[in-house]
């Protein structure tokens, strides 16, 4: 297993130039840009590991966690003119997909490919899908000792549990990708009917899935809804908590699985170094230090033999989602949490 120690060596390589978005990316002949939604201290050890094997410099721009992935979707078309990105890697799915339809990426193949199944990779090249998260409940087992804690998404909108529950704001990240991806799967009146239920029960806003985690892991919340990775960090900090796999019962929708995405950008200036970055990300290597590093990432490629510390995605009973079907709904998933959860 990688320990902290570990990545912070490995990241104190200082291969691996990195910048928050808003900042000035350098430039260098020798060097590929990369706009990364992944959290820096999960995502630099490898791209430092990367320049350590090839020479190629990645010069890194990371998000806020406010406007996470969001953010770094608004530069890439603020820059559609003149890209200053080479390889977009989010840490999502739904926001790359409409960059694909703004015609904001171009095709590549990389030499992996075939290794990862058909549903994480675009059939004409665009994207591809590697270390998958859930989004699962995250429960503080001290204050649920005593009565039950929300088994599925639903229970969000229950009274038993008003004020006590927490959700990242929806407009930002993979909390974005799923709420449009539930107003998908649960039609629109369902889902607007949720969203009042949000309102009605009090579920706190958070600013982003690590404080929403936090907030559960300290006891000033019940539970939150929140991804994997944070939920494994509060898990290894010793907090009272623990991770359920929300609508995993007979007859549940079952859980969300968002993997992380990689695209080479339209017009990359450097295009060849984007493709030689994406050619060793997409790989079972990366994948299976992703998997029993801090983040415990669940490998999607065929080849990988380490499964995720929080166990192989191919266990859990997964939300069956038409992703390019939600990239529609992203924007009036939005407006509905805007109107009715927000306002």
């Amino acid at each position: 297993m990688i320990t902290r120690m570990a990545l912070g060596l490995l990241a104190a390589l200082a291969c691996c130039g990195c910048e928050r978005a808003g900042s000035n990316v350098p430039q260098s002949t020798a060097a590929v840009v990369a706009y990364v939604a992944l959290d820096g201290e999960f995502s630099e050890p490898i791209l430092n590991e990367f320049t350590r094997r090839t020479g190629v410099a990645v010069e890194c721009v990371y998000d806020v966690e406010s406007t996470k992935t969001v953010g770094l979707t608004n530069r890439i078309r603020e820059e559609a003119a003149r890209p200053r990105c080479d390889v977009f890697w989010n840490n999502e799915i739904v926001n790359t997909l409409r960059l694909k339809a703004e015609g904001l990426l171009q095709p590549c193949t990389p030499a992996n490919a075939a290794d990862y199944p058909a549903e994480f990779r675009d059939p004409e090249g665009y994207w591809y899908g590697l270390a998958a998260r859930g989004r699962i409940i995250l429960v503080n087992t001290d204050l649920a000792k005593d009565g039950p804690a929300p088994q599925c998404v639903m229970d969000f909108a229950d009274e038993r549990w008003r004020g006590k529950l927490g959700i990242a704001k929806p407009l930002f990240g993979t909390t974005a990708s799923h709420v449009a991806c539930l107003r998908q799967t649960l039609g629109v009146h369902p889902f607007e009917e949720w969203l009042d239920g949000l309102k009605r029960c009090d579920v706190q806003i958070m600013s982003g899935n690590k404080g929403a985690a936090e907030a559960v892991g300290a006891g000033r919340l019940l539970a939150a809804l929140t991804d994997t990775d944070d939920a494994i960090a509060e898990v290894d900090a010793k907090r009272p908590v623990r991770i359920v796999w929300p609508d995993a019962g007979e007859g549940g929708m079952g859980t969300l699985v968002l993997p992380n995405t990689l695209a080479l950008i339209r017009g990359a200036p450097h295009p060849d170094a984007g493709k030689q970055l994406i050619d060793f990300l997409l790989s079972a290597e990366v994948e299976e230090r992703l998997a029993e590093g801090p983040s415990a990432q669940m490998p999607l490629n065929s080849k990988a033999t380490k499964h995720s510390r929080l166990g192989a995605v191919d266990g859990i009973r997964r939300m069956k989602i038409d992703f390019a079907a939600t990239r529609e709904q992203f924007e009036a998933a939005a407006r509905d949490v805007e109107q009715r959860l927000l306002k």
